[in-house]
């Protein structure tokens, strides 16, 4: 997961002409039916915690570190195969960048979101046939507190806005998170917002997903979910 540059940007926006040859190679899923995690961002991991089940009633669970990343997290579930994850500084790895800015959050906010694929090969290769150059496949991994390692490989696509997301794969015979994280929430829903409407769209349209985008004055997203407390938005 990681922020591009202004010229990555541009690239993904003139991607975005390409869509209807992507269209055809492989129908559009909707954003809200992709989502395989939202990651929610917290200064403090604890604190994020108590927050999340102060709002929600749902206590999230440690999940681990992220060695070279800087943060550690605890997750909870949003019903099968979805799930969120909040995510803060690791106190052990205090000389790694923070990426994200993450001292500054004294409460939870939704940072990016990862969509699910089967098959990350073949993405990769539908994408760069569509005329997209700035496609990153890379091979992650955590350890969990039970000793269990889970591995994955995530497509990056991500822009600034965090409006489109990157994706990930699950190596098999690992354990996706939603399946033994704490239960009880639901997503109810992923919301997309920015200034240019139509041409964020367009660009998650150039990485196979359907979504509609409102038009505002600045890029966000915004996350509902159905909780035992209530609807609660991020």
């Amino acid at each position: 997961m990681h922020h591009v540059q202004r010229r990555e940007v541009l690239a993904l926006l003139a991607g975005a002409l390409v869509a209807p040859r992507l269209r055809a190679a492989a129908a559009l899923r909707p954003a809200r039916d992709a989502v395989d995690h939202v990651v929610i961002g917290i200064s403090d991991l604890e604190r994020g915690m108590a927050a999340i089940e102060e709002r929600t009633g749902v206590r999230p669970a440690i999940g681990g570190s992220h060695p070279g990343r800087g943060t550690w997290n605890a997750l909870f579930s949003l019903g099968r195969g979805q799930y969120a994850e909040l995510i803060a500084p690791d106190p052990n790895q205090k000389e790694t960048k923070d990426a994200y800015g993450l001292q500054a959050f004294a409460e939870p906010r939704l940072l990016i979101w990862a969509a699910s694929t089967p098959d990350i090969d073949a993405l990769a290769a539908r994408l760069k046939a569509a005329g997209r150059t700035e496609i990153e496949v890379r091979a992650g991994s955590r350890i969990r507190p039970d000793g269990h390692r889970l591995g994955w490989r995530t497509l990056s696509t991500t822009t600034p806005d965090g409006l489109v997301p990157f994706f990930i794969q699950w190596d098999a015979g690992t354990i996706h998170p939603s399946s033994d994280s704490p239960a009880g929430c639901t997503l109810a829903s992923l919301e997309f917002e920015s200034p240019n409407a139509a041409e964020a769209e367009q660009a998650l349209a150039a990485v196979g997903l359907a979504a509609t985008v409102r038009k505002a004055e600045t890029p966000r997203l915004k996350l509902r979910l159905a909780t035992p407390r209530g609807e609660v938005a991020f």
